[in-house]
């Protein structure tokens, strides 16, 4: 799908569809106003029928409206004017797309992103433009053996601006959002995709795929000889009770200058989660080949980060595994050495996230980075906390927290602080080792993190737990892609500042 930016301040470009935006109680939008005018007072009458009461998500569609230079006119319905702020704009947007998947337009004219937003520039609203279109024509890549349905017509979004400067502002989140919407999608595929295919030898192949697809990243995937080189004991206890062999995947993209230090995003890549000897309830077992999410959305990131041409350095660092039980499978009660040094009694094997992340945190200090973010499906108190609508963030270092913060509110993928500290680590302890991997139920999202902290010492490091958030149960099972957008948002702000 292409976006392009363009100006069309009478709005009579010739197009297969024209989308507007219209309040309720007959409040035309600016765009409206001027479509209306030429069609001779046509929106105002509709609207003054009853047939059109333009609440926020309503959606009518006027084939071959008389006197018009479009084959169809879109009323998007804005909600009070009032209340139109980021979320209603976001809604009216994904009403849009999906009203226009729906006709046979192969191009459309986009008007709402005219509209004005409390707090989003014509940049966002054109990025959001962009992102809705794709993730609204993203397909799961299903394997199922019946005909597949005709791909969609609509190749083509014209976003309107007011004017030239505004159309080269508009271009710009166009470009964005489109990243962002491929990072998303290569997310998202990877983490649809059954545990049978998705392995980690799988992920290590797609990740070098991405190095041949863009210059600037080069991949290298340790296997499991590489990884106990690194005397990653952690890690290896998750996976020795698999067939399938772990892999260590490094994805670095040199955007900047080589002196420069780096973001590391660090993704925790259990392709499958069965809980190990601690085995999971049964009952949505099937949704652990989701508890490799964080590692698809740091390859998705630095997929988005590539194709926008970012001029930040960014090191992405998958530990891909699965955890299965077997004779050979990590027991409760054995303890294993870290890449650190560090001694952990593993109490449950079904907290492998951390055992894996910990290893990885510390294999990121070779690159003396600016930041550390890791990223994982890591708890369901995480979920018993912020339900499904917000990620769990903890950090050691505010200025951190506040940037992942303030990136969530503006990519509308928000993440809600939660404390670490002393108090959660001292539930660690163990009589045997330095720590244990568990600490009881209260606090158990807080623990977890700070489990993580003690590998994270001296680093500026943050911590996302998209247990949550990551992906959807029920009839639309599957997963969103996040923290893609927040992520992005936070390296691209990190580059206009470096």
């Amino acid at each position: 799908m292409e976006f392009i930016a363009i100006v069309d301040a009478k709005a009579r470009a010739p197009t297969g569809c024209a989308a507007v935006g219209v309040y309720e109680n007959g409040d035309l939008g600016a765009s409206a106003r001027h479509i209306d005018k030429q069609l001779e007072g046509l929106i105002t009458r509709v609207q003054g029928s009853g047939d059109f009461a333009a609440k926020l998500g309503d959606a009518l569609m006027l084939p071959q409206p008389s006197g018009a230079t479009v084959s169809r006119l879109l009323l998007i319905g804005l909600g009070s004017r009032a209340a139109f702020g980021r979320k209603q704009y976001r809604k009216a947007m994904l009403s849009c797309a999906q009203a226009l998947a729906k006709t046979g337009a192969s191009d459309a004219a986009v008007y709402l992103a005219m509209e004005p937003v409390p707090d989003l520039d014509i940049q966002y609203r054109a990025r959001i433009v962009a992102e809705v279109f794709l993730s609204q024509s993203y397909k799961i890549p299903d394997l199922k053996t019946s005909p597949k349905p005709k791909a969609r017509r609509l190749a083509t979004v014209n976003v309107v601006a007011a004017d030239a400067r505004a159309a080269k502002t508009a271009a710009e989140g166009l470009r964005m959002g489109a990243a962002i919407g491929s990072g998303l999608a290569f997310a998202r595929d990877l983490a649809n995709l059954p545990p049978n295919v998705c392995t980690p030898t799988y992920m290590g192949n797609r990740a070098q795929q991405l190095a041949k697809e863009f210059p600037r990243i080069k991949t290298k995937v340790l296997d499991e000889g590489g990884i106990r080189a690194l005397k990653m004991g952690a890690f290896l206890a998750v996976t020795q009770g698999s067939v399938q062999p772990p892999r260590l995947i490094v994805c670095e993209y040199r955007g900047a200058r080589k002196n420069m230090a780096p973001i590391c995003l660090i993704g925790k890549g259990i392709t499958f989660d069965s809980g190990g000897i601690s085995l999971k309830d049964p009952p949505a077992m099937d949704e652990m080949k989701f508890d490799m999410s964080g590692g698809a959305a740091v390859l998705g990131t630095i997929r988005a980060v590539a194709e926008l041409k970012l001029p930040i350095n960014v090191v992405a660092i998958v530990a891909a595994a699965e955890n299965m039980p077997s004779g050979s499978a990590v027991k409760p009660a054995d303890i294993v050495t870290t890449m650190s040094g560090q001694t952990v009694e593993i109490l449950n094997t079904d907290a492998e996230g951390r055992l894996v992340l910990c290893d990885a945190i510390t294999y990121s200090r070779r690159y003396n980075p600016a930041a550390v973010v890791d990223v994982a499906t890591l708890t369901g108190a995480c979920i018993v906390a912020l339900g499904n609508h917000v990620s769990g963030l903890m950090s050691n270092t505010p200025a951190l927290a506040q940037e992942l913060e303030s990136a969530g509110t503006r990519a509308d993928d928000r993440a809600w602080r939660l404390p670490i500290g002393e108090e959660y680590v001292d539930q660690l302890k163990s009589n045997f080792a330095d720590i244990a991997n568990v600490g009881g139920r209260e606090g158990g999202a807080c623990t977890a993190a700070s489990f993580l902290g003690k590998f994270a010492k001296d680093l500026k490091w943050g911590h996302l737990d998209v247990a949550g958030t990551a992906w959807t149960s029920g009839a639309q099972k599957g997963s969103t892609g996040r923290p893609v957008p927040l992520l992005v948002d936070f390296l691209i702000h990190r580059a206009k500042a470096s």
